[in-house]
């Protein structure tokens, strides 16, 4: 079968060890299901994987990829569930500590055909293009747990997005405006302050600017650069939940005595749920949230969609069709 997988690993040229071409069929095990993919897309983990971080050299070669939707062995049109619990887990399976990701274990969903615990299948809407749908349970599945597992927001409350442009940021974006939040984002960019608002974000502001007003929550992906001004925007007893760390995890200033003053929350946020992903995409659905893409290309160009999203020149989702 078709398939985009990492053969080799190169922490400064990772694009090297990107191969397109030939790879086995897989075999479903005892429990797992075989679905044909329809469509798939691409996420910062697949570089990452190539460079070699989070992947094992020693599970090479390994077909990259976390989101698809497709079709099962019923005959169901699904998505897939990326996070995959260790044997015998229960309960909320992104708390297993020894949980994996598709694409680091076992082999991803960048191919015609992938491989899953059967409950990792959740079924997709009839309202959903299969492009939509392979946007939704890597990045989007992020922004909506950070959103309504953890922020603690209500309708009317302000939320700062930090970053305007990136996969979670553009999903905090249209998921926050969708549930009439009014979001707020920030940006080196100007232009990508003024993409963010034309998506459904309520201003734009300068990275680091001063805000009008002081913010329920603060969704934070950047990290170090923007981890002070993330603090200091907070209303008294508000919360920011963080998911990555794009410019590093050690900030010049903790700011631990605003936090502890001011009585703030710091929640740790990764991916979600299969249940979650299950609401995600009714909410998606039942709102007519169109995700944002950047570009639909066949599986056989994915280097195209790589080399992109390595440049940075992406604004939304790339999404590979079979």
């Amino acid at each position: 079968m078709l398939a985009a997988y990492a053969a080799r690993q190169s922490a400064d040229d990772p694009l090297s060890g990107l191969e397109v071409g030939e790879r086995p069929d897989p075999v479903a095990p005892e429990g797992w299901t075989t679905v044909t993919v329809r469509t798939a897309a691409l996420n910062h983990h697949d570089l990452w994987s190539l460079r070699g971080v989070g992947l094992p050299a020693d599970k090479l070669p390994m077909i990259l990829g976390c989101d698809a939707a497709g079709v099962d062995e019923s005959g169901r049109e699904v998505l897939v569930h990326a996070v995959i619990a260790s044997p015998g887990w229960s309960g909320d399976e992104t708390l297993d500590p020894r949980r994996s990701l598709l694409s680091e274990v076992h082999q991803g969903t960048l191919a015609e055909k992938v491989v899953v615990p059967t409950r990792n299948v959740v079924p997709k809407p009839a309202g959903l293009s299969w492009e939509q749908a392979a946007c939704l349970p890597t990045a989007w599945l992020t922004a909506y747990r950070m959103l309504f597992t953890h922020a603690g927001v209500h309708p009317g409350d302000t939320v700062l997005v930090q970053g305007a442009a990136g996969g979670v940021a553009t999903a905090l974006v249209q998921l926050g405006s969708a549930a009439g939040l009014r979001v707020w984002v920030t940006s080196r960019d100007a232009a990508k302050g003024e993409a963010a608002v034309a998506l459904g974000a309520d201003a734009a502001f300068a990275s680091g600017e001063r805000l009008p007003d002081r913010v329920d929550a603060v969704m934070e992906t950047v990290g170090a650069a923007t981890w002070s001004h993330s603090v200091k925007s907070l209303r008294p007893g508000g919360r920011i939940v963080i998911s990555g760390a794009t410019s590093g995890d050690a900030p010049a200033k903790a700011e631990l005595t605003t936090i502890f003053f001011k009585q703030l929350q710091v929640i740790g946020s990764t991916m979600g749920t299969r249940d979650e992903l299950e609401r995600l995409t009714r909410f998606v659905a039942a709102r007519g949230i169109e995700p944002k893409i950047d570009r639909v290309l066949p599986l056989a160009r994915a280097r195209e969609g790589f080399a992109a999203m390595h440049a940075g020149q992406v604004d939304g989702k790339v999404v590979f069709t079979l």
